[in-house]
């Protein structure tokens, strides 16, 4: 038998139920798209009345910080990647810095990673995927990438390593999963620890196992672009125990403590530990294993990812359908733009369309994305272009020249590919929301503008 309802309870369910009635009307009331006036985004929100009815029902429960949604988040994503742990956090830059961080854990004994331990890593890529191994006193060792695919060029890995090698942090360029088989060879025949930043690539698959699902620790990041979202949050996924453990330490404070937010005394004994040259009995609540951060997620995100979560393989449908139109439409023009390709073994859930054109075309990228951007459709650089050559690395790589200190980062072999991409490559948006008005409309206005660069007089 229910228990009996309360006035609260009933104005809870007539609010949760208004608001789901305005977020259909809202839903209604999109203006029709018409090409050439209408925006068409790269990426944005994708969402229905759950996300908001889930929302405002954390709002009225007025729990600021992790609590049930939290909970419910965490466990629903560790079965959505199959994975024993996901730990929720306030960003994917969040989760890149609390994977990292966790592997230089003195928990870990002769495997962590100490100050001057190098890391390969790919120089066309976002800068948190790099950023945390600087942040930690490691040194990144550059690679180049391979055409087509923009992912690790693998023939180059053995080339990087060097006695001092440890790690290999690599993302999966646009959704596009990394040779993960010759990857994860690398780092198991060397012993080395692999973190996949799966931050672009949730749901995509290499030989028919979800991405994110390979490595020690793999991030997710749910800003609005990527394929779910929360606003603003991310996560660390992980099979190994102990990883969970210190990449839990490192999220909430680097406390010694694993209480959930506004529980006490899980351990039953929380006045009985002895811990470093702390008195005996000092409170476990504030007993601290590693020099950590605040970095959860709060309730009110997490309520919004659980809706988005039972959209995702949904999600993931549509960006491979909208890649397909745009790849098959624009295969006219491929003798000037460089179309993308899968991984071989992959099946990517693609966060974005990536086209580079081709040298000896009778026009530029950027004569290409300012006619697109100029007829309202959105493009994108891929992310940092080479990184190496972005202000925050010249001015750390010439700083430590003036002191005469070591180079905080290490390039291996020649970054050709690379540098082509930041001259000649750019994306178009694949995400849930663009119609097939709009997509056609995207396709048409390339294929116009590269006719009219053909027939151009000299």
């Amino acid at each position: 038998m229910s228990e009996p309802q309360t006035e609260a309870d009933r104005l809870t369910a007539e609010i949760l139920e208004r608001v789901r009635e305005l977020a259909r009307l809202k839903a209604k009331a999109e203006p029709p798209f018409t090409p050439g006036q209408s925006r068409v985004p790269y990426a944005g929100r994708v969402y229905g009345e759950e996300e908001v009815v889930n929302l405002v029902d954390s709002a009225l429960e007025f729990w600021l910080t992790a609590g049930r949604w939290h909970t419910r988040l965490e466990k629903d994503l560790a079965r959505w990647y199959g994975t024993r742990k996901a730990l929720l956090v306030n960003s994917g830059s969040s989760a890149n810095l609390v994977a990292v961080t966790t592997l230089t854990s003195h928990l870990l004994g002769e495997r962590r990673l100490k100050p001057g331990d190098e890391v390969i890593t790919v120089a066309a890529g976002f800068p948190t995927t790099v950023a945390p191994l600087l942040q930690n006193g490691l040194v990144p060792v550059f690679v180049d990438i391979a055409p087509r695919t923009y992912n690790c060029d693998v023939a180059q890995l053995e080339q990087a390593r060097s006695e001092r090698t440890r790690a290999v942090v690599m993302a999966h360029t646009l959704g596009n999963p990394f040779d993960l088989g010759a990857v994860k060879a690398f780092c198991d025949r060397h012993q080395l620890w692999l973190i996949e930043d799966n931050c672009d690539a949730a749901g995509s698959l290499y030989q028919g196992r979800k991405t994110g699902t390979f490595g020690a620790l793999s991030t997710l990041s749910f800003y609005p672009p990527h394929h779910m979202t929360t606003g603003e949050g991310g996560a660390v996924l992980t099979d190994d125990p102990l990883l969970a453990r210190i990449a839990e330490s490192i999220r909430d404070w680097g406390r010694d403590c694993w209480c959930p937010s506004g529980v006490d005394n899980t351990c039953g004994k929380r006045f009985e530990w002895e811990l470093g040259t702390l008195p005996k009995g000092y409170d476990h609540k504030y007993t601290y294993r590693h020099l950590g951060y605040n970095l959860k997620m709060t309730d009110l995100t997490a309520s919004v990812g659980v809706a988005q979560l039972a959209r995702l393989d949904g999600f993931g449908a549509a960006r491979r359908e909208n890649w397909r139109f745009l790849r098959e439409a624009l295969m006219p023009v491929s003798d000037v733009l460089e179309l993308p390709e899968a991984t071989p073994g992959s099946d990517p859930s693609w966060f974005g369309f990536i086209v580079q054109v081709k040298s000896g075309a009778p026009f530029t990228r950027d004569d290409l994305v300012k006619r697109l951007e100029a007829n309202k459709i959105q493009t994108r650089m891929l992310f940092g272009g080479n990184l190496v050559r972005q202000p925050a690395l010249t001015d750390l790589l010439e700083d430590s020249r003036q002191r005469g200190g070591p180079a905080p980062f290490r390039v291996s072999g020649a970054l050709t590919n690379t540098d082509a991409v930041m001259s000649r490559g750019f994306w178009l948006g694949v995400y849930p929301g663009l119609t097939p008005a709009m997509l056609r409309y995207m396709a048409d206005t390339m294929l116009s503008f590269v006719k009219g660069a053909r027939t151009a007089p000299p």
